[in-house]
């Protein structure tokens, strides 16, 4: 398929006519899959993981087995929500979608908060692979659907663009059909930006976690048990408890603050309300306003800058708007003028 980015000609097909996906949205909101966030199946190690995991819990059985590069890393899921993100937004503005995805690095790189560096280039490299030999066996439902076979988080990947010096510029992705099924069901939840700002790995499963069980609710609890076996730590319970003090000390999780409470209960309470329906809303928009918002904002996820306008409007007192259409397209404006200026 080496070719497929070439320069556009006349009356050339549409990506997805052609089998592919273009991930070109700028800025599109973070969305992940609510099933690996609600179940362990990536590695929250640093080193390669090579260990058979297995995880059973109220009816739910998954076993995930590694290739010879290790399991698939909280890390490399980073790959994966860029990609749900993606296809999320584009679903959202009625474009079609497939599951073959092809992406630029560079954005991947930017859109995850990671370096550009010829290193992390390499480690982007390594982190396709282990996503690929990954295999996970479940019977979690996605789509109404109960999978029983065996799937690779990602079915394949291959470099379709390379620079002079060997760096890849653009890469192809097929995920698989069991998570591209989350995908089109909208069994996703949003995401802090500030997730990717998060670089120890249980932080970021515990987000997860947070995220996917206090939901709407003010405050989720669990117990520490609970959470070592839901989270796929390996420490010892003892090691694990301390490393849960010291995020509560540090509060370094977006959106909720934790505490220890009697009973060894950990308690999430929600801290920035994350708005995604339209009653919390200060109300629907027209669709004539998306229209004038991607006109103002090329390339822009206008639905990712909906929901920032939303937490905005949230944040600063929820005030009645006189005009609510007009006042997103002035916070687009806004927008647009910050990031001609990053």
């Amino acid at each position: 398929m080496t070719g497929t980015l070439a320069a556009s000609g006349g009356g050339r097909l549409p990506a997805a006519e052609q089998g592919f996906f273009l991930c070109d949205i700028f800025d599109a909101i973070p969305k992940d899959d609510i099933a690996t966030m609600e179940h362990p199946i990536f590695s929250l190690s640093t080193r390669p993981d090579r260990r058979i995991l297995r995880y059973e819990h109220n009816g739910a059985a998954i076993e995930v087995t590694p290739s010879v590069k290790g399991l698939a890393t909280i890390h490399d899921k980073d790959i994966l929500i860029y990609c749900i993100s993606q296809l999320m937004a584009a679903l959202n503005a009625g474009r079609a979608v497939t599951r073959r995805l092809v992406l630029k690095a560079h954005d991947l790189l930017l859109a995850t908060n990671r370096e550009t560096s010829g290193d992390a280039y390499r480690r982007l490299v390594e982190a396709f692979d282990r996503l690929a030999g990954t295999r996970i066996k479940t019977n979690i439902v996605t789509g109404d659907v109960e999978v029983t076979s065996g799937f690779g988080l990602i079915e394949s990947w291959e470099i379709e663009r390379k620079t002079r010096g060997g760096r890849m510029v653009s890469v192809a992705v097929t995920l698989s059909e069991w998570l591209f099924r989350a995908v089109l069901s909208k069994s996703v939840l949003t995401l802090s930006r500030d997730y990717f700002q998060l670089r120890k790995p249980l932080e970021r499963r515990i987000y997860e976690l947070a995220r996917k069980h206090c939901g709407r609710q003010e405050s989720w609890r669990v117990s520490v048990d609970v959470l070592l076996k839901k989270s796929g730590s390996a420490s010892p319970r003892r090691v694990f408890r301390a490393m849960l003090r010291e995020m509560i000390a540090a509060q370094s999780l977006p959106d909720y603050d934790m505490a220890e409470e009697p009973g060894d209960l950990i308690r999430f309470s929600l801290r920035n309300r994350v708005i995604e329906s339209l009653s919390e809303g200060p109300g629907p928009l027209a669709p004539e306003t998306f229209a004038q918002a991607r006109e103002i904002f090329p390339g822009a996820d206008v639905y990712a800058l909906e929901a920032e306008w939303k937490a905005w409007w949230a944040a600063t007192g929820r005030p009645r708007l006189r005009a609510r259409d007009a006042a997103f397209l002035g916070f687009v404006r806004t927008r647009r003028g910050r990031g001609a200026r990053a």
